[in-house]
């Protein structure tokens, strides 16, 4: 949506990687979207992209040298961070990354991202052993906390002939996170103090003391959900079932195994301002086996129990129901048509919809790291383009933190 980037003044700061050969074409798209896009480029950068093309690319003279006599009497370093809508930093080698950790001020670059009070997007390149040493590691999960979003690099070959996890990330989801980072910013103050609950994950339903009914949820998308709200300023409860995803900072968590767990945990966090129903709950469980079943006797006869629907329960309540209460449909055919049948039997405001089917235009919403959605209400669908899912949760709060304005 170019209505976020429109007149955004955005500072685009190019480290000493040659993934910079492909900040052209991240500057055409952002000029595309009529963004007022800057640049300032490393020692390290300029050997791989010139700042004669940068210059020409985003229309602007591109900062190189914190010793400009000319240009830091007006103390440059600090002017460039405060103008700036958002800072990218695209690529980000690890050079550049262990600098941000260790807050280093040692160029113009390091001095800029030091004095920023704008956002910060970092997308990493890298060969990919440098990409997975601890050291590195430990730099973006300490940049983490500070608060600085990763635009998580992708895997496939790279320019040194290895292949793994380190190349820059397509140019085309820079822009799209960007997007959503303005577009969250702007929401800021519109959910501040309201209590979220958010569900996420599997449940597992026991058959026996060993096995249980299960499905592939990851978790990740309500895990992001949880955390884009929180960094609004949102109370969040976050309900989630067995996962591997660490905890969002700032995020109460409550962990449930089951769906009639998961039930009880959500009806003690109520009341609640909105409730985001994510997870994959389980429809059925089966009564519990005291005695693991054996495999030399029949096969058990297992009489399946219909566990209690969480979201049509809280959406149809009388008594502290959330203003907003949003459900997920996962489905594996008819997409819309079963979503807006669900809109109207759960008896929620929005129903988010997502294939489960990986196709040729979007992948599977399980377990993955991206995925498309379809925002379906009573107004009518609005499809968003494939994105990651953490771009998906700061586009989605966004949007909630409008529909909480407009409340208001």
């Amino acid at each position: 949506m170019s209505s976020f980037l429109n007149g955004k003044r955005i500072l685009l700061i190019v480290s000493g990687s040659i993934a910079a050969v492909k900040v052209p074409d991240m500057l055409r798209l952002f000029r595309k979207e009529d963004a007022d896009i800057h640049c300032l480029v490393t020692k390290g950068g300029s050997h791989f992209v010139t700042p004669m093309a940068l210059a020409s690319l985003s229309g602007h003279p591109v900062a190189q040298d914190i010793w400009d006599e000319s240009e830091e009497a007006s103390i440059r370093h600090i002017r460039l961070a405060r103008e700036a809508d958002i800072i990218i930093v695209a690529p980000a080698s690890a050079d550049f990354i262990a600098k941000m950790a260790n807050g280093l001020a040692n160029d113009l670059a390091s001095t800029v991202v030091l004095a920023a009070d704008s956002p910060v997007l970092v997308a990493p390149a890298m060969n990919h052993r440098m990409w997975h040493h601890p050291a590195t590691q430990r730099n973006i999960e300490l940049l983490k906390s500070d608060g600085i979003r990763f635009i998580e690099p992708e895997e496939g070959p790279m320019a040194c002939g290895e292949t793994g996890v380190g190349r820059l990330a397509d140019p085309l989801k820079i822009v799209s996170s960007a997007k959503s980072a303005l577009s969250c910013q702007s929401a800021n103050k519109n959910l501040v103090n309201k209590h979220f609950i958010v569900t996420a994950g599997p449940t597992h339903e026991p058959i026996d003391p060993v096995r249980y009914l299960a499905n592939r949820s990851s978790g990740k998308q309500g895990f992001a959900i949880a955390a884009a709200l929180q960094m609004l300023g949102a109370k969040v409860t976050l309900v989630t079932g067995p996962v591997h995803e660490a905890t969002p900072v700032g995020v109460y968590r409550v962990k449930v195994e089951t769906a009639v767990q998961m039930k009880d945990a959500v009806e003690a966090a109520l009341p609640a301002d909105g409730a985001i129903f994510t997870a994959a709950v389980a429809d059925w469980r089966l009564p519990l086996s005291a005695s693991k079943y054996k495999k030399d006797q029949d096969p058990p006869e297992l009489m399946l129990i219909e566990n209690p629907d969480i979201l049509s329960e809280v959406a149809h309540k009388k008594v502290n129901r959330p203003t907003l209460v949003i459900g997920f449909a996962a489905e594996s055919e008819n997409l819309l048509e079963n979503a807006r049948s669900k809109l109207q039997k759960k008896g929620c405001d929005w129903i988010i919809a997502n294939s489960v089917i990986e196709t040729k235009n979007a992948p599977s919403a399980m377990g993955g790291d991206y995925n498309q959605i379809h925002i379906v209400t009573d107004a009518g669908v609005e499809s968003w383009e494939t994105m990651s899912k953490k771009d998906i949760a700061l586009k989605l709060t966004a949007k909630i933190a409008d529909y909480f304005k407009a409340a208001n």
